[in-house]
């Protein structure tokens, strides 16, 4: 059975080309990565009025941005409790607020951009795999409503077949304000809302250095020629390079593989997700997995195959197969299509941080969260450099900016 080593979501929109431009001299703000992240940046700083330069060393939404899951989650990796205990309730209700307002964020830009991305708030599912995850779902949906005042739903175990076709867990929680999407429609209509606001976007452009100018601001140079900027904004993520150093040594690069299969007979896709939910279990290397808006299943999962390589994408449609059919045995016939890998950052400490680092402003650290996160703390940032205020500018909150970011002891 041949399976296709690529990106499923690639094959459900064409990724616009950028303007052909002559490469810029100068810039207000030169941004590196045209993922979620910078093209959400540029969009904002472009419609400010300010000139903005984005440069990809491969192509829009190369990476994390169009390999991803699609699943638009609320919340942090980390629980409740392990995040009180370390920031206190007052912190980490303004960074729980701002995971549920980077949802909104996603649907507001979506509907105002028209972007044909199938943005749909069918909510999360995460499934129990041990009785006692379920009672920790217990305790983290008891502290998200007392702390941050976010209703979450308890499945218990005899009633969890309404949200899913499979036996093996031991009950669920359920998030009505997750959402579903397609990644690379979504970064494709991103990048063509921050081309028309007037950010130019320059592919196959790899920034080989970033040197300081004093008040001049930087020099970038990149395969394609060199330009100054006054600001430069970093937001690589799992790609992050020995161009900013600092910035390499405090992000973890973890691979994660995805298989699709192909498209299901309606009555199976019900049964195997009646209600269309974005899926995930409790385990520490946790699968997720979902239905694709044409009815396949797609499989997801952290793999200790880094990076990808052919090999390691066909050793991970082969590990990714039988969790599946672990999952869904009702999937034993069904034939995978698609499979291929991609790198997440995870920070030391399992949060996003986004801030100023040497001077460089910065965006990283999803951790698997990243769809709305990006795209919001992008936005985020942008307002920053717009106001020159780190942490809250003209009346746009970024709590990350505020907490220490850990690098390795």
């Amino acid at each position: 059975m041949t399976i296709n080593e690529k990106t499923f979501w690639l094959e459900t929109v064409e990724i616009p080309t950028p303007v052909a431009r002559d490469f810029p001299q100068q810039a207000d703000v030169a941004i590196i990565g045209a993922g979620f992240t910078g093209l959400s940046a540029a969009r904002t700083l472009a419609k400010s009025g300010a000139s903005v330069a984005v440069f990809d060393a491969q192509t829009i939404g190369w990476g994390a941005s169009s390999r991803n899951g699609g699943m638009v989650l609320t919340g942090l990796k980390l629980p409740a409790s392990t995040l009180i205990a370390r920031y206190g309730k007052e912190a980490t209700a303004r960074m729980y607020a701002a995971s549920l307002e980077s949802i909104d964020f996603v649907e507001k830009l979506v509907r105002e951009e028209n972007i044909a991305c199938d943005f749909a708030r069918c909510g999360h599912l995460e499934v129990a795999c041990k009785p006692k995850h379920f009672d920790d779902f217990r305790r983290s949906a008891d502290e998200t409503a007392r702390h941050f005042n976010h209703r979450q739903r308890l499945i218990p175990r005899d009633q969890l077949q309404s949200e899913i076709g499979s036996a093996i867990y031991h009950g669920g929680l359920v998030d009505e304000s997750s959402a579903g999407v397609n990644p690379a429609r979504l970064v494709a209509g991103l990048a063509s809302a921050a081309e028309r606001a007037g950010a130019a976007i320059f592919e196959h452009s790899h920034v080989e250095e970033i040197q300081r100018e004093g008040a001049r601001g930087w020099k970038i140079a990149t395969q394609r020629g060199t330009l100054r900027a006054q600001n430069v904004f970093v937001a690589t993520s799992g790609y992050t390079s020995r161009v900013t150093p600092t910035l390499q040594k405090k992000i973890i690069p973890i691979g994660s593989y995805i298989i699709v299969t192909e498209v299901l007979p309606e009555k199976l896709a019900a049964e195997l997700s009646p209600r269309n939910r974005m899926i995930f279990d409790s385990k520490n290397y946790l699968y997720y997995y979902r239905l694709t808006p044409d009815r396949r299943m797609l499989f997801g999962g952290r793999a200790a195959f880094f990076p990808e390589t052919s090999s390691t994408i066909r050793r991970s449609a082969e590990i990714l197969r039988r969790g599946m059919l672990t999952v869904y045995p009702q999937l034993r016939d069904a034939k995978i299509e698609y499979v291929w890998g991609g790198t997440l950052d995870f920070a030391f400490d399992i949060m996003p941080h986004a801030g100023q680092l040497d001077g460089l402003h910065f965006s990283l650290g999803y951790a698997g969260h990243g769809v709305a996160m990006s795209t919001y703390l992008g936005d985020k940032i942008a307002h920053s450099i717009l106001h020159g205020r780190e942490g809250n500018s003209g009346g746009n909150e970024n709590p990350f900016a505020q907490i220490p970011f850990p690098k390795p002891r």
